[in-house]
Protein backbone atom coordinates (compact mmCIF):
# COMPACT_ATOMS: atom_id res chain seq x y z
CA UNK A 1 0.00 0.00 0.00
CA UNK A 2 1.25 3.47 -0.81
CA UNK A 3 1.99 5.83 2.06
CA UNK A 4 1.41 9.57 2.15
CA UNK A 5 3.90 11.42 4.34
CA UNK A 6 3.12 14.87 5.72
CA UNK A 7 0.66 16.58 8.02
CA UNK A 8 -2.89 17.85 7.75
CA UNK A 9 -2.06 21.56 8.00
CA UNK A 10 -0.31 21.49 4.63
CA UNK A 11 -2.58 22.42 1.74
CA UNK A 12 -0.43 20.45 -0.69
CA UNK A 13 -0.61 17.38 1.52
CA UNK A 14 -4.37 17.86 1.66
CA UNK A 15 -4.60 18.16 -2.11
CA UNK A 16 -2.98 14.75 -2.61
CA UNK A 17 -5.05 13.29 0.22
CA UNK A 18 -8.23 14.66 -1.40
CA UNK A 19 -7.30 12.98 -4.69
CA UNK A 20 -6.62 9.65 -2.99
CA UNK A 21 -9.87 9.75 -1.01
CA UNK A 22 -12.02 11.01 -3.87
CA UNK A 23 -10.83 8.27 -6.20
CA UNK A 24 -10.89 5.45 -3.68
CA UNK A 25 -7.16 4.73 -3.80
CA UNK A 26 -6.01 2.89 -0.70
CA UNK A 27 -3.23 4.60 1.23
CA UNK A 28 -1.73 4.98 4.66
CA UNK A 29 -0.96 8.33 6.27
CA UNK A 30 2.42 8.80 7.93
CA UNK A 31 2.67 11.88 10.15
CA UNK A 32 5.82 13.70 9.08
CA UNK A 33 6.60 17.17 10.36
CA UNK A 34 8.95 19.89 9.17
CA UNK A 35 11.83 20.44 9.14
CA UNK A 36 12.72 17.00 7.87
CA UNK A 37 15.56 15.12 9.48
CA UNK A 38 18.73 14.72 7.44
CA UNK A 39 17.93 11.06 6.76
CA UNK A 40 14.49 12.00 5.39
CA UNK A 41 16.01 14.19 2.68
CA UNK A 42 16.72 11.00 0.78
CA UNK A 43 12.96 10.47 0.70
CA UNK A 44 12.05 14.10 -0.01
CA UNK A 45 15.07 15.81 -1.59
CA UNK A 46 13.30 19.18 -1.56
CA UNK A 47 12.76 18.93 2.19
CA UNK A 48 9.03 19.45 1.79
CA UNK A 49 5.79 17.59 2.35
CA UNK A 50 3.95 15.79 1.04
CA UNK A 51 5.99 12.93 -0.27
CA UNK A 52 4.71 9.57 -1.38
CA UNK A 53 6.17 6.20 -0.50
CA UNK A 54 5.64 3.44 -3.07
CA UNK A 55 7.02 -0.04 -3.63
CA UNK A 56 9.51 1.51 -6.05
CA UNK A 57 10.68 4.34 -3.79
CA UNK A 58 9.70 7.89 -2.90
CA UNK A 59 8.23 10.83 -4.81
CA UNK A 60 8.04 14.46 -3.69
CA UNK A 61 6.17 17.53 -5.02
CA UNK A 62 2.39 17.33 -4.89
CA UNK A 63 1.73 17.83 -8.59
CA UNK A 64 4.29 15.17 -9.51
CA UNK A 65 2.55 12.82 -7.09
CA UNK A 66 -0.85 13.55 -8.65
CA UNK A 67 0.55 12.96 -12.14
CA UNK A 68 2.00 9.65 -10.96
CA UNK A 69 -1.34 8.61 -9.48
CA UNK A 70 -3.11 9.53 -12.71
CA UNK A 71 -0.68 7.39 -14.70
CA UNK A 72 -0.69 4.48 -12.25
CA UNK A 73 -4.48 4.39 -11.97
CA UNK A 74 -5.73 5.42 -15.44
CA UNK A 75 -9.13 3.87 -14.73
CA UNK A 76 -9.68 6.49 -12.01
CA UNK A 77 -9.76 9.33 -14.57
CA UNK A 78 -8.06 11.78 -12.22
CA UNK A 79 -7.64 14.13 -15.17
CA UNK A 80 -10.12 14.44 -18.01
CA UNK A 81 -9.93 11.73 -20.66
CA UNK A 82 -9.93 14.42 -23.33
CA UNK A 83 -6.34 15.71 -23.89
CA UNK A 84 -7.43 19.31 -24.40
CA UNK A 85 -9.62 19.37 -21.31
CA UNK A 86 -6.86 17.72 -19.27
CA UNK A 87 -4.43 20.41 -20.43
CA UNK A 88 -6.90 23.11 -19.42
CA UNK A 89 -7.17 21.50 -15.98
CA UNK A 90 -3.40 21.59 -15.60
CA UNK A 91 -3.32 25.19 -16.80
CA UNK A 92 -5.77 26.33 -14.13
CA UNK A 93 -4.03 24.35 -11.38
CA UNK A 94 -0.77 26.10 -12.33
CA UNK A 95 -2.40 29.51 -11.98
CA UNK A 96 -3.89 28.62 -8.60
CA UNK A 97 -0.81 27.01 -7.10
CA UNK A 98 2.20 28.63 -8.78
CA UNK A 99 0.94 32.11 -9.55
CA UNK A 100 -1.37 32.68 -6.59
CA UNK A 101 -0.84 30.44 -3.56
CA UNK A 102 2.95 30.22 -3.79
CA UNK A 103 3.14 33.99 -4.24
CA UNK A 104 0.83 34.69 -1.30
CA UNK A 105 2.89 32.21 0.75
CA UNK A 106 5.48 34.98 1.07
CA UNK A 107 2.99 36.68 3.41
CA UNK A 108 2.27 33.71 5.65
CA UNK A 109 4.96 34.50 8.18
CA UNK A 110 3.13 37.66 9.20
CA UNK A 111 -0.40 36.66 8.26
CA UNK A 112 -0.51 33.43 10.23
CA UNK A 113 2.62 32.89 12.32
CA UNK A 114 3.36 36.12 14.15
CA UNK A 115 6.34 37.14 12.02
CA UNK A 116 7.02 40.25 9.99
CA UNK A 117 7.09 40.75 6.23
CA UNK A 118 8.79 43.76 4.68
CA UNK A 119 6.78 46.46 2.92
CA UNK A 120 8.76 45.70 -0.24
CA UNK A 121 7.58 42.08 -0.23
CA UNK A 122 4.02 43.12 0.50
CA UNK A 123 3.98 45.50 -2.48
CA UNK A 124 5.51 42.89 -4.76
CA UNK A 125 3.04 40.20 -3.70
CA UNK A 126 0.07 42.54 -4.06
CA UNK A 127 1.07 43.41 -7.62
CA UNK A 128 1.57 39.79 -8.65
CA UNK A 129 -1.60 38.56 -6.98
CA UNK A 130 -3.68 41.23 -8.68
CA UNK A 131 -2.25 40.23 -12.04
CA UNK A 132 -2.92 36.53 -11.66
CA UNK A 133 -6.33 36.94 -10.10
CA UNK A 134 -7.19 38.31 -13.51
CA UNK A 135 -5.88 35.08 -15.02
CA UNK A 136 -7.96 33.07 -12.56
CA UNK A 137 -11.19 34.86 -13.37
CA UNK A 138 -10.58 34.48 -17.09
CA UNK A 139 -10.03 30.73 -16.76
CA UNK A 140 -12.43 29.72 -14.00
CA UNK A 141 -16.20 30.10 -13.83
CA UNK A 142 -17.03 28.75 -10.32
CA UNK A 143 -20.45 27.75 -11.60
CA UNK A 144 -20.58 26.02 -9.20
CA UNK A 145 -17.19 24.32 -9.66
CA UNK A 146 -13.99 25.86 -10.93
CA UNK A 147 -14.53 24.75 -14.53
CA UNK A 148 -18.30 24.78 -14.61
CA UNK A 149 -20.91 22.18 -13.71
CA UNK A 150 -18.56 19.22 -13.26
CA UNK A 151 -16.36 18.58 -10.24
CA UNK A 152 -12.78 17.60 -11.02
CA UNK A 153 -9.09 17.68 -10.19
CA UNK A 154 -8.93 21.49 -10.30
CA UNK A 155 -11.42 21.66 -7.44
CA UNK A 156 -9.25 19.40 -5.31
CA UNK A 157 -6.40 21.87 -5.72
CA UNK A 158 -8.53 25.00 -5.40
CA UNK A 159 -10.41 23.81 -2.30
CA UNK A 160 -7.22 23.66 -0.22
CA UNK A 161 -5.39 26.69 -1.65
CA UNK A 162 -7.77 29.49 -2.60
CA UNK A 163 -8.98 30.15 0.97
CA UNK A 164 -5.35 30.81 1.93
CA UNK A 165 -5.09 33.45 -0.77
CA UNK A 166 -8.22 35.14 0.56
CA UNK A 167 -7.30 34.96 4.24
CA UNK A 168 -3.69 36.03 3.83
CA UNK A 169 -4.55 39.07 1.73
CA UNK A 170 -7.29 40.03 4.18
CA UNK A 171 -4.79 39.85 7.05
CA UNK A 172 -2.05 41.82 5.33
CA UNK A 173 -3.90 44.33 3.17
CA UNK A 174 -7.16 44.60 5.05
CA UNK A 175 -9.11 43.31 2.09
CA UNK A 176 -9.88 39.91 0.64
CA UNK A 177 -8.33 40.18 -2.82
CA UNK A 178 -10.02 37.00 -4.03
CA UNK A 179 -13.48 38.30 -3.18
CA UNK A 180 -12.46 41.70 -4.52
CA UNK A 181 -11.78 40.04 -7.87
CA UNK A 182 -15.35 38.76 -7.92
CA UNK A 183 -14.78 35.20 -6.70
CA UNK A 184 -17.36 34.07 -4.16
CA UNK A 185 -14.90 31.61 -2.70
CA UNK A 186 -16.90 30.91 0.44
CA UNK A 187 -19.86 29.63 -1.60
CA UNK A 188 -17.44 27.69 -3.77
CA UNK A 189 -15.72 26.05 -0.81
CA UNK A 190 -19.11 25.20 0.65
CA UNK A 191 -20.14 23.49 -2.60
CA UNK A 192 -16.94 21.45 -2.82
CA UNK A 193 -17.10 20.78 0.91
CA UNK A 194 -20.30 18.78 0.50
CA UNK A 195 -18.27 15.90 -0.93
CA UNK A 196 -17.34 13.19 1.59
CA UNK A 197 -13.65 13.33 0.66
CA UNK A 198 -13.58 17.11 1.21
CA UNK A 199 -15.32 16.70 4.56
CA UNK A 200 -12.70 14.15 5.64
CA UNK A 201 -9.85 16.47 4.61
CA UNK A 202 -11.41 19.43 6.43
CA UNK A 203 -12.18 17.42 9.56
CA UNK A 204 -8.67 15.99 9.76
CA UNK A 205 -7.17 19.44 9.29
CA UNK A 206 -9.33 20.84 12.08
CA UNK A 207 -8.42 17.94 14.38
CA UNK A 208 -4.71 18.47 13.67
CA UNK A 209 -4.93 22.18 14.49
CA UNK A 210 -6.78 21.49 17.72
CA UNK A 211 -4.30 18.80 18.74
CA UNK A 212 -1.29 21.06 18.16
CA UNK A 213 -2.75 24.30 19.54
Amino acid sequence: MIKLHGFALSNYYNKVKFVLLEHGIEFEEVLTKLPLAEAQLVQSPTGKVPFLETELGFLCESEVIVEYLAARYPEKRIFSADPWQAAKERELITVIETHLELVVRELYGEAFFGGTVSDEVKKSVEKRVKRYLGSLTRLASFAPYARGESFGIVDMAAFVSLPLVAMATQKIYGRDMLAEAGVDWKAYVKAVGERPAAQRVAADRKAYIEATA
